[in-house]
């Protein structure tokens, strides 16, 4: 029963000052005002026009990791950027909190236990990633979601790296601001950990609309399950983990496996 309706942890103080209350408030609203919260409307938008044109859904494509440039080295580098400013997103949060007195292994990022930490990780990738591969396929049959491809990247030496960075900054960014940030500074406002579950759950969800209802409802559900498991065990590596190779393996695997079977759409 505890992990459907969990007590709030001592540990971040509740913040009464008002001043404080409306600061906290306002850091929430610039920090997702130009990262994921920006991507959520965007991404709203995006499936907007989606709908509003004359095929369905699963007749257009949504492509995630695309080339930026025409010269190859350019397109590296770029590339690159875009991972690292994923990552910058993520440092950006624990910059914040830390500024605010916080340490960051209050939040679960301590090198306590890595090799645990992994293989958490690891097995948590494998029961999100299986179902939500069959929840895609089967949102994509029956018309609800596009087309989704993880990478249209030519076949260059440091197509393999790029992606992986890509998928490390995807995991980073997301799994630091959606559950640590976010969930904290909920705490600190005195939101209950369902309520605050929800919201991060959604929001979650609401960047990933571009790939239509199907893309939204998986991550809702994945957000549901990982921020569950930081608030009641407290560790945001196995959830970094689970992440990053979760887009390693769509991103790798479906630059090698298209065009050579028949299934992927």
């Amino acid at each position: 029963m505890s992990w459907l309706r969990p007590e709030r942890p001592a540990l971040p103080e509740f913040v009464e000052d008002p001043a404080r209350r409306r600061a906290i408030v306002i850091e929430l609203i610039v920090v997702f005002g130009i990262t994921l919260g920006l991507s959520g409307l965007r991404s709203l938008l995006s499936l907007v026009d989606s709908l509003l044109q004359p095929v369905p859904l699963a007749q257009q494509q949504a492509q995630l990791n695309v080339p930026q440039a025409t010269l190859s080295l350019v397109d590296l580098l770029k590339q690159l950027l875009s991972a690292g400013q994923l990552v910058g997103w993520g440092a950006l949060g624990l910059y914040l909190l830390w500024r605010g007195g916080m340490k960051l292994a209050e939040i679960g990022l301590d090198k306590r236990r890595p090799g645990r930490d992994i293989i958490h990780g690891l097995l948590l990738a494998a029961v999100i990633g299986i179902p939500g591969l069959g929840l895609y396929f089967l949102s994509y049959s029956l018309g609800f979601s596009l087309s989704v491809q993880p990478s249209t990247l030519g076949e260059t030496w440091w197509r393999p790296i790029t992606l992986t960075l890509s998928a490390f900054g995807n995991a980073f960014a997301e799994e630091v601001l959606v559950v640590a940030y976010l969930l904290t500074r909920l705490r600190q406002l005195g939101w209950r950990e369902n309520s605050a579950l929800v919201a991060s759950s959604v929001l979650r969800g609401s960047y990933h609309l571009y790939q239509g209802f199907g893309g939204f409802v998986g991550n809702v559900v994945m957000g549901l399950v990982f921020g569950r498991l930081w608030q009641k065990t407290n560790r945001l590596w196995p959830l970094i983990a689970a992440h990053t190779a979760l887009d390693f393996v769509s991103f790798v695997g479906y630059a090698l496996l298209k065009g050579r079977v028949s299934w992927l759409p």
